[in-house]
């Protein structure tokens, strides 16, 4: 049974940082594409960061040079070290797994990032 488990958010001040992780367990975690996903209330689900299996990592354009996201495949994590947070970064964050091949995707349950003075 694949799961995907997050850590990390909480409230912060605008400028702050905060460092999301997502621990995978029931994969085999070196060959998934790992990503980074949020979705703020009544919007939609949004690709954040996205670090592939063997490929380059890949930004949203509005968190390009404040976000970095870095897996380390013997431990099964993913994280998102999020720098110069915005109010407009207020949203629920997701970590997400694709299988390279057949693309079953599986989804974390999600943690709250709040921006806020």
């Amino acid at each position: 049974q694949v799961r995907l488990v997050e850590s990390g958010g909480g409230l912060v001040q605008p400028g702050g940082s905060l460092r999301l992780s997502c621990a995978a367990s029931g994969l085999a975690f070196s060959i998934f594409h790992m990503n980074w996903y949020r979705q703020a209330p009544g919007k939609q689900r949004d690709l954040v960061a996205a670090i592939p299996f063997g490929g380059a990592t890949n930004y949203a354009d509005s968190v390009k040079g404040r976000f970095t996201i870095s897996r380390d495949n013997a431990e099964n994590t993913v994280d998102l070290q999020m720098n110069s947070l915005k109010p407009e970064d207020t949203a629920v964050y997701y970590c997400n797994a694709v299988h390279p091949f057949n693309r079953a995707s599986y989804w974390g349950q999600g943690t709250q990032v709040t921006v806020s003075s």
